[in-house]
């Protein structure tokens, strides 16, 4: 009798706790850098890490840089080993708080939310705005941004006689589904 009350409880508290993060591994950042007239700079990455902590309206994104894709191998090994030194800075992550965030005003209906927080890359890091549509979907929780980064920011060096093919601003779009961790283990089964 013991034992079992002692699992009811246990498994109580893990889903009160499970409901405290929504996160995902499969969320989506395209990422563009094209300017007109020449080859289009665009990748995609769809492993990127998101967490969500509605009580403290935490925001946390992931990114491991070398799981970017690009149509072409050359495009790919140049964004690595020239431009994000994939090796020595092996991931991007962004950190900030959803202003004016309550769960329990998250419907089907998007609104828009101001995230205010760090973006670290290629080892700087730089406060920044991002604007997020969040809504309810199904068995979670869907967020999308867009948002710019200027390459100078980051130290980004684009040689001379390429800097007219490439942008000087990168415009990223994030993309998930963040789902309580309960959800995930039942999607699961």
């Amino acid at each position: 009798m013991k034992k079992t009350t002692f699992f009811i409880l246990l498994f109580t508290a893990y889903s009160v706790i499970a409901q405290d993060k929504f996160s995902t591994n499969t969320g989506t950042i395209n990422f563009e850098a094209s300017v007109p007239f020449f080859e289009e700079v665009k990748a995609v990455n769809r492993q990127v890490a998101i967490i969500l902590e509605p009580k403290t309206s935490t925001f946390i994104c992931t990114v491991i840089v070398k799981d970017f894709r690009f149509k072409l191998d050359m495009m790919q090994q140049h964004f690595n080993e020239n431009y994000m030194q994939s090796r020595r800075y092996p991931k991007a992550v962004f950190k900030g708080k959803i202003e004016k965030f309550d769960l329990k005003n998250v419907d089907e209906i998007e609104k828009q939310y101001q995230i205010k927080g760090k973006l670290v890359l290629r080892g700087k890091s730089k406060d920044v705005i991002v604007s997020a549509l969040i809504k309810r979907v199904g068995d979670g929780i869907q967020i999308v941004s867009d948002f710019p980064i200027a390459v100078s920011d980051f130290n980004i060096q684009i040689p001379e006689e390429i800097a007219a093919k490439i942008s000087k601003t990168a415009n990223i779009e994030l993309i998930g589904v963040v789902k309580t961790n309960e959800q995930m283990y039942l999607t699961l089964k």
